[in-house]
């Protein structure tokens, strides 16, 4: 009888041992901290926020797209515009820097080019300039010049291995206007994925031309956070009545990085302000500015 009884206890013993090790096997998560679990980012996951309501505010018809690099996490409005292709128009001015320095067809950002004599619409175009200056200028005649020394082949591979928008850039005939003719286009999607690689050092180029571009890129800075973006405005059609206008660049805060892309439509003298208007508000809704 205590032999029978010996058994049973046994073999109910290792019943148990087994049954606790499979379910120990097969218990998801065990091999991770509950913690690290509950505090992962999610992936891409499309945050819904009312910054449409700006939009409204400020008559604007447009997209926003705003990546959050730390949590992995999209904001925007209007995605199918934010999927659509259009003119890269001055944000190319960030490519272009990054192409020029790295071909050494200028060698800094203060190097001077001498300006032309030709009478522009925008009065300090009308000067000699380096490239911080044309940069924050948007000064299109600088730009030409350093296009037209690096040259269509050159051009063209450059674009082609960074994998810049649609890669279009016309016959080497446009070598100096294919980003203002409409021929070179990208979607604001494919605008925050140019600017992480940017910010990421992932770009084909040395860390000395892309430490210049990020520096020439900085329009605001505070104790608390910077900003580094361009501003694009592209007209079109035979009356070039069909105008939009480009926003585009990164917020740093603290150890976080903000992408954004915005893209309206430019139909009266207030659209352009409200590029940078809604884009604020946008940020100021994330408690990012």
């Amino acid at each position: 009888m205590n032999r029978i009884v010996r058994l049973t206890i046994i073999t109910l013993v290792s019943f148990i041992l087994i049954v606790s090790i499979l379910s120990h096997r097969m218990e998801p998560g065990l091999t991770t901290p509950k913690s690290i679990i509950e505090t992962s980012p999610p992936i891409n996951v499309v945050q819904k926020m009312d910054l449409g309501r700006h939009f409204q505010d400020l008559g604007v018809e447009g997209s926003i797209t705003i990546y959050d690099l730390k949590s992995d996490r999209i904001f925007q409005h209007n995605p199918q515009r934010n999927r659509t292709a259009f003119p890269v128009a001055s944000t190319f001015k960030i490519l272009n820097s990054l192409i020029s320095l790295e071909t050494q067809v200028i060698s800094d950002e203060i190097a001077l080019l001498t300006w032309d004599g030709i009478t522009r619409e925008f009065p300090g175009w009308n000067r000699d300039l380096n490239m911080r200056e044309a940069f924050k200028l948007s000064a299109v005649w600088f730009y030409q010049v350093l296009a037209r020394r690096v040259g269509y082949e050159r051009m063209e591979k450059w674009i082609t291995q960074v994998g810049y928008g649609n890669e279009q850039i016309g016959d080497k005939d446009d070598i100096d206007r294919f980003w203002l003719n409409g021929q070179l286009q990208i979607t604001p999607e494919e605008q925050i994925e140019f600017l992480r690689r940017l910010y990421q050092n992932k770009l084909p180029f040395s860390d000395r031309s892309l430490s210049i571009v990020k520096d020439i890129m900085i329009v605001e800075k505070t104790p608390n956070y910077t900003i580094r973006a361009k501003t694009g405005w592209f007209g079109f059609g035979d009356d070039r009545k069909q105008q939009i206008g480009w926003y585009i660049g990164y917020v740093e805060k603290g150890d976080n990085v903000y992408f954004f892309a915005t893209n309206i439509d430019i139909r009266n003298e207030k659209d352009p302000a409200a590029r940078i208007e809604l884009t604020r508000r946008c940020f100021q809704d994330l408690g990012v500015l």
